[in-house]
C-alpha cells in the first residue's frame, strides 16, 4: 500500500507520466538525468535517480501533420547535449528511432506511389534520400520531422513531410512558364536546322544565344527564391551563401536536399533541433553507389555551405566526424 501511495503522489506532481512498475521493488533506477519527455520542472529536481517511465505525448496541434511526436519512449533514450552533426553518418539513437518509424511508414503507406525499385514493376526506378530531424517544440514535446530530397511521386508536397523552400512545380508559377519558353525556342531551332542549316545559320545562332540567356536568367530567379534561416532568425539567399563560400554560382538542385528543408521548417516553427539523420531508400542509380536503408552524411557540394549558415550559433555535439 505504501508503494502505491508513493507512485500516486509522484504522478500527481508529474502529470502525463505512467509508471511501468507495480511496486517500488520492480521499478528500475537510471543515472541519466535528462530523459526524453520529462517536463522541464522535473529535470530540475535535485535527485540522484529517476524512475523508468513511459511518457505519453500528444501533437502540438491537431492541424500539424508534419510534426510526429514520440508517443511511447523509454527513459534510456537520452537527449543529446548538442545538435548532432549532419556530416556524421553514425546517427544518435533518437534519430535511429525516428528513421525506424519513417521507414515503417514508407513500407506500408498507400497515400502515394513512387517506384523505388523495391518491387517488380515496370517504369523508371528512382531511389530517394530521406531525412529525419528530432526536435523539441515550444511546449517541450519531443518528436521528429521528415523530409525527402527533390520531389516524391512527382510532387513537392505530401502529408507527413516538410514542404520545400520553393515549389518549382506550382501551378501558374514562373518556372513552368519559363520552361515552356525554352521549349518553344528549342523547337524553333530544330525546325530551322531541319529546313536548311546553312541558310538559317545566323537565325539559329541568335536563337541559341537567346536560349542561353533565358536559361541563365531563369536559373538565377530560381536561386533567388531560396532563403535560409538559422537559429537567430538571420536569413540569407542561396546566391549570398555560395558567394561567401567562394563559389561562382550555386550548383543545380542546391536547397532541395532533406537537411536544409528540415532545419528551415524547424526554425520557422520555433522548434529546437536535437539530432538529424539521412538514409537512402530504394535502388541506386547506375552512376551512384548508395545502398537501400543505409545512412549517409549530408553532401558537401550542395549542402555544406547552406548548413554552415543554418547551423550558425547552434550548440553542436562533440562527436568525431567520419
Amino acid at each position: 500500500m505504501q508503494d502505491y501511495q508513493f507512485i500516486d503522489n509522484f504522478s500527481k506532481n508529474l502529470p502525463g507520466l505512467l509508471i511501468t512498475g507495480t511496486t517500488l521493488s520492480t521499478l528500475k533506477v537510471h543515472e541519466c538525468p535528462y530523459h526524453i519527455g520529462y517536463p522541464a520542472d522535473f529535470r530540475n529536481i535535485n535527485c540522484a535517480f529517476h524512475i523508468k517511465i513511459k511518457f505519453l505525448t500528444q501533437s502540438t496541434s491537431t492541424e500539424d501533420t508534419v510534426f510526429s511526436p514520440f508517443t511511447d519512449i523509454r527513459s534510456h533514450f537520452c537527449i543529446p547535449e548538442g545538435f548532432t552533426s549532419p556530416f556524421n553518418n553514425q546517427p544518435h539513437p533518437l534519430s535511429r528511432l525516428a528513421v525506424e518509424k519513417l521507414q515503417f511508414y514508407l513500407t506500408n503507406q498507400s497515400d502515394w506511389h513512387h517506384n523505388f525499385g523495391l518491387s517488380k514493376e515496370n517504369g523508371p526506378v528512382i531511389g530517394k534520400m530521406f531525412g529525419v530531424l528530432v526536435v523539441r517544440t515550444e511546449d517541450n514535446q519531443v518528436g521528429y520531422l521528415s523530409a525527402f530530397s527533390g520531389k516524391l511521386a512527382g510532387k513537392n508536397h505530401h502529408e507527413k513531410f516538410v514542404p520545400p523552400l520553393f515549389d518549382g512545380v506550382a501551378e501558374n508559377g514562373f518556372l513552368n512558364a519559363g520552361m515552356e519558353k525554352l521549349s518553344v525556342i528549342t523547337e524553333e531551332i530544330r525546325k530551322l536546322e531541319n529546313q536548311n542549316p546553312e541558310t538559317n545559320k545566323s537565325r539559329i545562332a541568335q536563337l541559341k544565344t537567346d536560349r542561353k540567356t533565358h536559361s541563365i536568367t531563369l536559373q538565377n530567379r530560381i536561386f533567388d527564391e531560396y532563403h535560409f534561416l538559422n537559429q537567430a532568425g538571420t536569413k540569407k539567399s542561396l546566391r549570398q551563401i555560395f558567394l561567401s563560400a567562394s563559389f561562382k554560382n550555386p550548383p543545380a538542385g542546391a536547397g532541395e536536399c532533406a537537411a536544409p528543408k528540415l532545419l528551415q521548417y524547424a526554425f520557422q516553427n520555433n522548434m529546437q533541433p536535437l539530432a538529424i539523420a539521412e538514409f537512402w531508400w530504394g535502388l541506386s542509380p547506375k552512376s551512384a553507389t548508395w545502398k537501400h536503408g543505409h545512412f549517409y552524411p549530408s553532401c558537401k557540394e550542395k549542402c555544406a555551405p547552406i548548413l554552415d549558415h543554418m547551423l550558425e550559433g547552434l550548440q553542436m555535439e562533440e562527436r568525431a566526424e567520419l
